[in-house]
């Protein structure tokens, strides 16, 4: 069965995140490891929206670091499917902070692919009912 292409669609918001002191080297800058993270992050927000299952990362294809992070700045990793298969979703995430100044500015860019899998961590359709069970703080 071909992959889908769904329509072309602007990146969605799918994390806004004030970068603190902790998220930096001693330079001030944010590593890049904690935007890798938050990438994701983004990336399963994207992919729960073609159905409620455990997603898993399968790869990175690409990561972009066009500018720095600075501690104090907001930024927000935006995400759009890009490719569908059967099991897998190919997500497009870019990252832009706010400066300090009010400025925006592209940061990174980043592709990945995230599956849909069972309990047992085995990759199953992501049209298939849902897999996971959610159950709020507290509940036995």
């Amino acid at each position: 069965m071909p992959a889908e292409f769904p329509p072309v669609e602007s990146p969605r918001l799918a994390l806004r995140v004030l970068m603190m002191p902790r998220d930096t080297n001693h330079q001030g800058t944010v590593f890049g490891g904690i935007v890798l993270a938050h990438i994701d992050q983004a990336g399963y927000v994207e992919a729960r929206r073609h159905g409620l299952h455990r997603w898993v990362t399968a790869s990175v294809d690409r990561v972009d670091f066009k500018a720095p992070v600075h501690v104090g700045e907001v930024v927000e990793f935006h995400a759009r499917t890009i490719r569908l298969g059967r099991s897998s979703v190919t997500v497009q995430v870019v990252v832009d902070a706010e400066r300090l100044d009010g400025t925006w500015a592209r940061v990174t860019e980043a592709q990945l692919t995230m599956v849909s899998v069972d309990a047992a961590g085995k990759s199953i359709p992501f049209s298939s009912p849902t897999t996971t069970e959610h159950k709020q703080p507290g509940q036995a």
